[in-house]
């Protein structure tokens, strides 16, 4: 194989799909220079949008692995929501049925650690194709240009590429604390792609280098952004990532890291510019989280209904989520909440309701909704949380938007990082609950740590079906313990422990064998496959 076609060879040839093309979505086999690529953008902005376009474009695909998985097609494989699904069925609080209609049971047994494997093939190639579209852009904009429209444009590139090196480094490595000299992911960027594509590949970079570029790039981003918006430079809607988007990308960063004062700063500084806000708890009491132009969206994948994955009817988000509308949740029992979780939940919370209690009912759904749960034949803690696109109930047209950050969780990282690091995170975290949740609720906890741990549950309640779950079971050190979860399966009960080999994902073989400066031995270890437990009540 021509060595270089190793990383973007085997995983970005779906590029072409996008409205970048004209700029450099070629192979590293074919590329266009720095200096090409800035005399394009100077002649012709337009394409500068095209190219940050491009970006968003990937987050929402249907099957763009299908050529990379062998012309295997693949359910789950919708783009970064796939990383959503997977990692949720990875953890314990998004609960499901292991059976036919369920694409996320190798993620529920942990058969994606394989080095073979879809899952595994799908996660790689998604953010390692966004990072080659974000490098596009990023490369063809002079970083000291003074247009605030080209500042944006390039805004959007280092943040969405910092977004992606921030999954990758929680996904195959151990937090950062710690492990700052332990082997993360190949470090590509517009500045070394020529190199490594000379190189046939690119190694393992460490993890204090992949944390430096991401900080690199997501402040430089800021930078711009805020310039921008000065100038009056604005994003056209809720896909484009804002100032207070890119601020809460570094919160989650500080927050991985464990800069607890950073993550609180980063997201106060969210909370401040966003023009986001929380929901109230009357509003929180319904079924919602399905347009970005709800009131609390910060960030989303905005989707049409002529989008390939919604044309598809049952190869999308919603069906795989959606209790409400028409897809495979329907037919694999949809998804629960971890019982014990939901049983610490007060009736007097607004969120109690986005999920069916033990007969089957929920306080927040209407006469016409519980008749389609009922139609549905759903089984006690049921996520009813997301509404169906236009509100339509059992509606077969998916094309709900998909949340990829809200304000809820800039103020829960507030929270966190007060806590931690000497400020008032307590009076926070219940000024919070108490405004938007629950009225009733006292935060119990006196020390830091319990705090934290308080913070924790509330997010494994807010954020609960979001995708998020999975970095604060790796960076709090949890142990997957799926004991007394409700899981319908005796065969996936789990209790493996924290800083287990089998936590983190693989590099997938195909890169091994495609990437001259990685070795088999440069994989991360096999994890023993994971043993069944007893359950407890």
């Amino acid at each position: 194989m021509n060595k270089k076609y190793f990383i973007y060879a085997l995983l970005g040839l779906g590029l072409v799909l996008t409205s970048c093309e004209d700029l450099d979505t070629t192979p590293l086999d074919d590329v266009i220079t720095g200096d090409q690529k800035e005399d394009i953008v100077a002649n012709d902005p337009e394409k500068a949008e095209a190219a940050v376009n491009a970006i968003f474009s990937q987050f929402s695909q249907r099957t763009p692995n299908y050529t990379a998985l062998g012309d295997v097609t693949r359910h789950n494989d919708i783009g970064y929501p796939t990383i959503m699904l997977l990692t949720d069925a990875n953890g314990y609080d998004v609960v499901s049925d292991n059976n036919g209609y369920n694409w996320m049971g190798r993620s529920l047994r942990y058969d994606d650690r394989l080095v073979s494997s879809y899952e595994g093939q799908m996660v790689w190639n998604n953010l390692y194709s966004s990072i080659f579209t974000s490098n596009t852009l990023v490369g063809s904009i002079d970083p000291e240009t003074d247009d605030p429209a080209l500042k944006r444009g390039l805004a959007q590139g280092l943040a969405a590429r910092a977004f992606d090196y921030l999954l990758l480094a929680q996904l195959y490595q151990f937090n950062y604390e710690g492990h700052q000299a332990s082997p993360c992911v190949p470090l590509i960027t517009d500045e070394n792609s020529e190199e490594v594509a000379l190189n046939g590949g690119a190694p393992r970079s460490t993890v204090e280098e992949v944390y430096t570029q991401i900080n690199s790039d997501i402040d430089k981003a800021i930078e711009l952004l805020e310039d921008a918006e000065a100038a009056g430079i604005n994003r056209a809607d809720r896909r484009y990532i804002s100032a207070a988007v890119a601020y809460g990308i570094k919160a989650r960063t500080r927050l991985a890291m464990q800069d607890y004062a950073g993550a609180a700063a980063a997201a106060t500084k969210a909370i401040e510019l966003s023009d986001a806000s929380p929901t109230s708890i009357t509003d929180a009491a319904k079924p919602s989280f399905w347009s970005s132009n709800e009131q609390n969206w910060m960030w989303g994948i905005v989707v049409s209904e002529t989008d390939g994955v919604v044309i598809s009817g049952i190869v999308n988000w919603p069906s795989h989520m959606g209790s409400l509308n028409y897809g495979y949740a329907n037919f694999s029992q949809g998804m629960q909440i971890n019982k014990a979780l939901f049983n610490t939940i007060p009736d007097t919370d607004a969120r109690k309701g986005w999920w069916l209690n033990a007969d089957t009912v929920s306080s927040n759904l209407t006469t016409e909704q519980m008749a389609t749960v009922e139609y549905y034949g759903y089984k006690p803690y049921t996520q009813v949380k997301f509404a169906p696109y236009n509100n339509v109930l059992r509606n077969s047209i998916n094309s709900s938007d998909i949340i990829l950050m809200r304000i809820e969780e800039m103020y829960l990282i507030k929270a966190e990082g007060e806590a931690m690091s000497g400020g008032n995170g307590k009076a926070t975290l219940e000024n919070f609950v108490t405004s938007y949740r629950d009225a009733s609720y006292t935060c119990t906890a006196t020390t830091p740590e319990e705090i934290q741990e308080e913070v924790y549950r509330q997010r494994r309640i807010e954020l609960w079906g979001e995708g998020l779950s999975w970095y604060d079971i790796m960076r709090l050190k949890k142990s997957v313990d799926r004991r007394g979860g409700g899981y319908p399966n005796a065969s996936m009960i789990f209790n493996i422990p924290a800083g287990d080999p089998l936590l983190l994902w693989r590099i997938p073989e195909k890169e091994i064998l495609a990437n001259s400066e990685l070795t088999v031995d440069d994989n991360n270890p096999a994890g023993a496959t994971p043993q069944p437990v007893p359950d407890v009540e």
